[in-house]
């Protein structure tokens, strides 16, 4: 029989802004981003899916850039800046994509749509999207079990029209 020691697993101090609030955390060192914010910290908006960055559930958004957070370890973002669902929406007021999702009907069961929303977010942090192909191509890594698609899409659309006319 294998000698099976208990000794205590390596952890970190690291230093995260989530949703605008300083946080100073130790953490196990492979720990994804994912787990910590969503065992340690609460935030179970972020939704755990695949579990291999397959399905844009665990989107969220580090230094204003959309990531899979299940793919990435919580001690290689010391000092970044996370945001997850909860924390865009201010002073009682929905961020206005999540008004969007609301007011689209762009969602059914709701498992994928803090990913969305973080995606759709990130999208257009990127600027890069400038076509309803570029849309669906860019948004391609969130997965919609539901079939959502066509009325993300016009959430996507019409956020980037009024991104681009301001």
């Amino acid at each position: 029989m294998a000698n099976h020691s208990h000794t205590s697993a390596p952890t970190e101090a690291i230093r995260l802004k989530i949703n605008g609030a300083d946080q100073q955390l130790q953490v196990e060192t492979w720990t994804s981003l994912l787990d910590l914010l969503r065992e340690q910290l609460q935030l179970t908006g972020t939704k755990k899916g695949c579990d291999h960055g397959q399905c844009g559930a665990c989107t969220i958004l580090l230094d204003g850039k959309r990531i899979n957070s299940c793919l990435t370890l919580a001690v290689m973002h010391d000092g970044s800046e996370i945001t997850t669902i909860e924390g865009l929406a201010a002073n009682g007021e929905l961020h206005p994509v999540q008004q969007a999702f609301i007011e689209q009907d762009a969602f059914q069961c709701g498992y994928c749509t803090p990913g969305q929303i973080c995606s759709t977010i990130g999208l257009l942090n990127e600027g890069k999207a400038k076509t309803l192909d570029d849309i669906r191509d860019l948004m391609s890594g969130n997965i919609c079990r539901c079939g959502a698609y066509n009325n993300i899409v016009k959430v996507v659309q019409e956020a980037l029209e009024r991104s681009q006319s301001a």
